[in-house]
C-alpha cells in the first residue's frame, strides 16, 4: 500500500559497515542518488567495494541486468565528509549502537549541515528513537528506519515513529522504503519497537524451558523446527545473532521497562556470556562451531523426514471442542481409525486410545475404558491427572503442518498409554518426543508466550495486527503471522496455557494480556467462531 508521499531523491548514509553499505545498495538501486560517509576512510572504502561486488554478483545471478548495476553503481558516491549531505532529503544512520554518538552525530547534522526539510533516520534497533532525536534542531524531523540484516535480502522495513516524529517524516520514510521494495511496517517507539518486542518470549521462554529441565537445548531446538515449522530454534538463532548481543538487548529491554517479569534476562545468558561462548562469531556458544563455519547446520543432526501416514484399527475417543480436538479427530479417521465423542464410546468395545482435549469444559460422557492421552494446555499432566496413569501431550495448529508431537509422563504414567500414545501419532504421520511435564510442554509455552507479548503490544498500540503479522513473517522468517496463529489454535486454548503456566509457577511472566482474555471471555476464539485477533470469513 502506498504511503502517499514520494521517496527521498538523495540519501545519505552515515556509517559504511555491512548495514549501511546494505542500506546505501538499496538506496542506489531504487533510484536514489545515494552518498555513503564514513570517518574511517579504509571503511568507506570497503563499503563502497561491497556494494560493488552485491552488484556485480546480481548481474550474474540474474537478479540485476548489466545495464541496472552500472546505472545503480553511477548513483553511488562517496561522502568524505558529513559536510557533504547538505543536499540530502533524507540522511540514515548507521552508526554503533552508542546512545551519545548517535545524538553527537544528529545534533551536528540538523545544526550545521543539512536543510530544516531533511529527515533524520535512525537505523538503531535498541535504542530509543525519541532519546536520539531528542538531541537535533527539529525532533519532528526525526524517525526510526529499522532494516533488518542482511538490509538488501530482508523484505522487512520497520519505520518508527518517536514522540515528536511528524507525520511528513514518517510518510517519507515509509515511502523511501517502498521504493527500495521493502515491506513497511509502521510503530510506536519503545522497547524493541514492535518486530523484536513481539519476538522476545522466543529466547527467553527457551532458556526458561532449559532452566527448568522442560528439554535439552537441542530437543527445544528441534521440537520449534518440526513441531512449529520455524527455521532455526531458539538456540540456533541465539548463536547466530550472537549471545552477548541478545543479552545486552535483554538488558536494554528490562532496564527501559523498569523491571518488567516477561523481560527479565536469564542467567542461562549470563554465565554462558561470561564464559566467553558468544555463538557462531567465537567458534562456540550454545553449540560448538569450532571445527566448521561453513555449512550453517553442520553442528546439528539432519531432520528426520515425514512418516506415511497410516494403519490406524480401532476406536479413538476424543473429547473436546477445539481446533486441535478438530485436527486430530480428521487426521486419525485419514488414517482409519473409527473416532468417536465420549458419549457414542458407550457400550463399545474398549478403545485403543482416549484423548482428552477438554481443557477444563465439562465432557457429557466419563473417560474410561482404555489407556488415555490428556493434553498438556491448562495445566501440567500432575495437575490434570494427580496420581493417574495417563500421559500428557500437546501440539499446535495448524496440525496438518506439523510433522512432530510432544509427549510426558508422570510417575504413575501406565507404559501401555505411552506405547498407544507413540503408536496413534505414528499413525498420523507424527515423529513423538518425550519431554518433561509442564503446562503447554515446549512449543506450547514458546508460541504462546509470543501471541501474548503480540496482545500487549497491539493493545499499547505499538502496531496494527497486520503490521505484527507482518514483520514477525518477512523480518524474523516465522512461518505464519503470529496473531493469525493464535487464532487458529484458539484465543481459549493460549489463554489455558498461559493461566495453567501462572497457576502452577506464580511468576508474573505468564500474567495474560488484557486484551487476550477480554477476547477469549467475549467468545472471539479465533477460526473457529469467526473472530479473533481478526475476522475470518471463512
Amino acid at each position: 500500500m502506498s504511503s502517499g508521499a514520494g521517496p527521498a531523491k538523495t540519501i545519505g548514509v552515515a556509517g559504511a559497515g555491512t548495514m549501511g553499505a546494505g542500506i546505501a545498495q538499496l538506496a542506489c538501486l531504487s533510484g536514489a542518488r545515494t552518498l555513503l560517509h564514513d570517518p574511517a576512510g579504509e571503511a568507506l572504502e570497503g563499503g563502497l567495494e561491497r556494494i560493488r561486488g552485491h552488484l556485480a554478483r546480481g548481474v550474474e545471478r540474474g537478479r540485476l541486468s548489466a545495464e541496472e548495476a552500472e546505472v545503480a553503481g553511477s548513483r553511488l558516491a562517496p561522502a568524505p565528509a558529513l559536510e557533504d549531505f547538505a543536499e540530502a532529503e533524507l540522511v540514515i544512520e548507521a552508526a554503533p549502537e552508542r546512545l551519545e554518538l548517535k545524538r553527537q552525530l544528529f545534533a551536528r547534522l540538523s545544526e550545521e549541515i543539512v536543510s530544516e526539510q531533511c529527515v533524520l533516520a535512525t537505523n538503531t534497533s535498541s535504542l530509543l528513537v525519541t532519546a536520539v532525536a531528542g538531541a537535533a534542531k527539529r525532533p519532528e524531523r526525526v524517525v526510526g528506519m529499522h532494516f533488518f540484516n542482511p538490509p538488501p535480502l530482508m523484505r522487512l522495513l520497520e519505520v518508527v515513529a518517536g514522540e515528536q516524529s511528524s507525520d511528513a517524516a514518517v510518510a517519507l520514510a515509509r515511502a523511501t522504503g517502498e521504493a527500495m521494495g521493502k515491506h513497511v511496517i509502521v510503530a510506536a517507539d519503545g522497547p524493541g519497537f514492535l518486530v523484536n518486542r513481539c519476538n522476545r518470549p522466543f529466547a527467553l521462554e527457551a532458556l526458561k524451558l532449559l532452566q527448568e529441565g522442560i528439554a535439552p537445548l537441542q530437543e527445544i531446538d528441534r521440537i520449534c523446527r518440526l513441531g512449529g515449522g520455524f527455521r532455526m530454534g531458539p538456540f540456533e538463532l541465539m548463536d547466530l545473532v550472537g549471545v552477548d548481543v541478545g543479552l545486552d538487548v535483554s538488558r536494554s529491554f528490562y532496564e527501559q521497562s523498569f523491571g518488567e517479569p516477561r523481560w527479565r534476562p536469564s542467567p542461562i545468558s549470563v554465565r554462558t556470556v561470561a564464559a566467553g561462548r558468544l555463538g557462531r562469531k567465537s567458534g562456540r556458544g550454545f553449540y560448538d562451531y569450532s571445527d566448521n563455519f561453513g555449512p550453517p547446520n553442520q553442528h546439528r543432526p539432519a531432520d528426520p523426514g515425514p512418516l506415511a501416514p497410516g494403519g490406524g484399527e480401532g476406536l479413538i475417543v476424543i473429547a473436546g471442542h477445539s481446533a486441535l480436538a478438530d485436527a486430530l479427530g480428521g487426521a486419525a479417521s485419514a488414517a482409519g481409525w473409527e473416532v468417536v465423542r465420549p458419549e457414542q464410546a458407550q457400550d463399545r468395545e474398549p478403545p485403543f486410545l482416549i484423548l482428552d482435549l477438554s481443557l477444563g469444559e465439562d465432557v457429557d460422557a466419563p473417560l474410561q475404558g482404555g489407556p488415555q492421552a490428556i493434553c498438556c494446555a491448562a495445566g501440567s499432566l500432575t495437575a490434570l491427572d494427580p496420581g493417574g496413569g495417563a500421559v500428557g501431550f500437546h501440539a499446535l495448529p495448524p496440525f496438518d503442518e506439523a510433522s512432530l508431537v510432544e509427549l510426558t509422563r508422570g510417575p504413575d504414567s501406565a507404559q501401555s498409554a505411552a506405547t498407544a500414545a507413540e503408536r496413534f501419532f505414528a499413525s498420523l504421520g507424527k515423529h513423538t518426543t518425550w519431554v518433561g511435564d509442564a503446562p503447554g510442554l515446549v512449543l506450547g509455552r514458546i508460541v504462546c508466550q509470543v501471541i501474548n507479548e503480540a496482545a500487549f503490544a497491539l493493545a499499547e498500540r505499538v502496531g496494527s495486527a497486520e503490521d505484527v503479522d507482518a514483520g514477525m513473517v518477512h523480518g524474523l522468517n516465522y512461518p505464519r503471522g503470529i496473531l493469525r496463529w493464535g487464532d487458529e489454535i484458539g484465543l481459549d486454548h493460549v489463554l489455558a496455557v498461559l493461566d495453567g503456566l501462572y497457576d502452577e509457577r506464580r511468576e508474573e511472566r505468564y500474567r495474560a494480556a488484557p486484551l487476550l482474555r477480554s477476547l477469549a471471555i467475549s467468545g472471539r476464539l479465533g477460526r473457529l467462531t469467526g473472530e479473533g485477533f481478526f475476522r475470518h470469513e471463512d
